[in-house]
């Protein structure tokens, strides 16, 4: 389980990390406010553990990153806004980090990134000079390379998130996404998600995709 205190205080370091010496408001009510969204209801695989597992990523990854608390902070908002039924999560999420964080004291070329990285998890395919997008995508898209067991329950988990949509639709929809995955050059773009990660997850997606097409149809 992530415990709440030490998400604090990452997201505390995070904090004023970005907004450097000139400080600002106390992080507290902004961590908290974030952690509150994590842990909605609706959430079955965008949860406090998720955030907790893209934060370690980033951990594994900063070298990698042009301003790693940056991407800290992208990672703390990326899901902040999550609605399953509803298509805007990450524009409605970039626009919470804009006003967050403009007020909790980040510069605005930084509250800027932030919300930035935030819209690029809609595509997760950031550009060979962005290392900093390529930190942010590679940490979320790390649980595609996840052991057998893992991979098994995040996609379960996928599923009860989208328990409203019936079993053909949600097939179809799902294969879509793991199509447009496997057709992007690279799934990962640092040199250790390249290393590390892009075999094993090419390996999961196919594998899905395969046992999505064998599902029989939904009875009439």
């Amino acid at each position: 389980m992530a415990d709440p205190d030490t998400l604090r205080t990452r997201f505390n370091r995070a904090l004023e990390g970005a907004r450097g010496p000139a400080g600002g408001p106390h992080p507290a009510p902004y961590a908290d406010n974030l952690l509150t969204r994590w842990q909605e209801p609706q959430r079955r695989y965008h949860t406090v553990e998720h955030l907790t597992a893209v934060l370690d990523r980033i951990d594994v990854l900063e070298r990698h990153a042009h301003d790693p608390d940056v991407v800290r902070l992208a990672a703390w908002f990326h899901d902040a806004v999550y609605l399953p039924d509803r298509s805007e999560n990450e524009e409605r999420s970039a626009r919470l980090a804009e006003r967050a964080l403009a007020e909790a004291g980040v510069p605005a070329a930084k509250t800027a990134e932030v919300a930035r990285l935030v819209r690029l998890t809609v595509t997760h395919d950031p550009a060979d000079d962005d290392p900093d997008g390529q930190v942010l995508c590679d940490a979320d898209l790390a649980i595609l390379a996840s052991p057998p067991s893992a991979y098994a329950a995040y996609t379960t988990a996928v599923r009860e998130e989208y328990h409203f949509v019936p079993n053909d639709a949600f097939r179809t929809g799902r294969a879509t996404i793991l199509r447009q995955l496997l057709a992007l050059p690279r799934l990962f773009r640092t040199p250790h998600g390249t290393a590390k990660w892009e075999a094993t997850a090419r390996y999961n997606l196919t594998a899905e995709l395969e046992m999505l097409s064998l599902s029989p149809p939904t009875p009439s």
